[in-house]
């Protein structure tokens, strides 16, 4: 298992344990400043953090969408994306939730996640911000993960940070979707 390896597990507001191989000149999951932006912690109004405590993670692409760091410690760097998550640190899971369906608005944005379970996504159906494309495939998937481009060649909204991810690092995220 990712992450148990090391001793640590990461919560909406706080990191726990240390791996055994800690540096403190080392950056880890959920070692970020102040332990929130808000008072009383969490990356929410209030101290409310995302409802999830992972300590197990089943592969690279679950360590990945829930901290933002892969499975050798590296966090993976953005492009554009909101200044929090730069600032914090996060991961898929603090806009699309554990569950991938998305639906509420990004901390300080008016922005709606959309679902991104791969049969959401591949689906004939699928629609984002009442625009409607092609269905994703694994490729296009992949290109908005790292571009930011929908699978019709249109930006995504600058909310959407474009992640700079190796091939492995991006393979295992779409392949964790496909478990949502």
């Amino acid at each position: 298992m990712v992450g148990a390896m090391w001793g640590v597990y990461r919560s909406g507001d706080g990191f726990y344990g240390r791996p055994d191989n800690y540096s403190e000149n080392r950056t880890y999951p959920g070692m970020y400043p102040g332990r929130g932006m808000y008072p009383g912690g969490g990356m929410y109004p209030g101290g409310i953090s995302p409802s999830y405590n992972k300590s197990d993670f089943e592969s690279n692409g679950e360590m990945i969408y829930y901290t933002g760091f892969n499975e050798s410690w590296e966090r993976i760097e953005t492009e554009y994306g909101p200044h929090w998550l730069y600032v914090h640190g996060g991961s898929c899971v603090n806009c699309h939730g554990t569950d991938g369906r998305g639906g509420y608005p990004v901390m300080m944005s008016s922005e709606i996640p959309p679902d991104i379970r791969y049969e959401s996504l591949v689906s004939e159906n699928h629609t984002e911000e009442d625009e409607e494309h092609p269905p994703y495939t694994d490729e296009t998937i992949k290109r908005a993960i790292r571009e930011g481009i929908d699978p019709a060649g249109e930006p995504l909204d600058l909310t959407m940070p474009r992640w700079k991810m190796t091939d492995k690092d991006v393979d295992d995220v779409v392949e964790y979707l496909k478990t949502l």
